[in-house]
């Protein structure tokens, strides 16, 4: 049971689940900072109140209803959300369009002539009782063609129309 929990810690999905909660951590006390140092100080210059939890506060047999509680969830939900948008989520986004602005293009899409070329190669080399690098041979005794792996079925050629895809029989 020890060498499965050993197993379990030296994975390192736990380890990265730790640092990203102390990194979240460390982050919350940023954007607090920030949403409490600039933007509430701000709104308050603004307004002429530090909150707004005050706002819309009233009494009805003897319960305290507070309107202004609610309000200024709301308004420290967007500040938070705006300060993380901005601060984080945009130039994250922009450095990822940056590095796939650098990326090389994936390679075109090999001609009609050359996967006919392969596929000869393939049906050659399943004829011959060998694979090659790119053979299209999975490893389980079946070609993904339908031939044999051992070549013994449907290695024929062009001419002879055995083994011969439709496509290409007519060449």
């Amino acid at each position: 049971m020890l060498q499965g929990f050993k197993a379990f810690i030296a994975r390192g999905h736990v380890v990265d689940l730790a640092v990203g909660v102390v990194i979240g951590g460390a982050f919350t006390a940023i954007v607090t900072s920030l949403v409490e140092g600039v933007l509430t100080p701000l709104i308050a210059a603004i307004f002429g109140a530090p909150d707004i939890s005050g706002v819309g506060k009233f009494v009805v047999n003897e319960a305290h209803f507070s309107i202004g509680l609610v309000l200024q969830a709301v308004l420290n939900f967007l500040l938070v959300s705006a300060a993380l948008y901005f601060v984080v989520v945009v130039p994250i986004n922009r450095l990822s369009h940056l590095r796939k602005k650098g990326a090389e293009p994936e390679p075109p899409a090999p001609s009609e002539d050359v996967l006919l070329l392969q596929e000869i190669r393939d049906l050659l080399a399943a004829g011959a009782g060998r694979t090659t690098p790119n053979a299209s041979d999975p490893g389980d005794g079946t070609a993904r063609n339908g031939t044999a792996g051992d070549g013994a079925a449907g290695a024929g050629t062009a001419e002879d129309g055995v083994g011969a895809s439709p496509r290409h029989a007519a060449r």
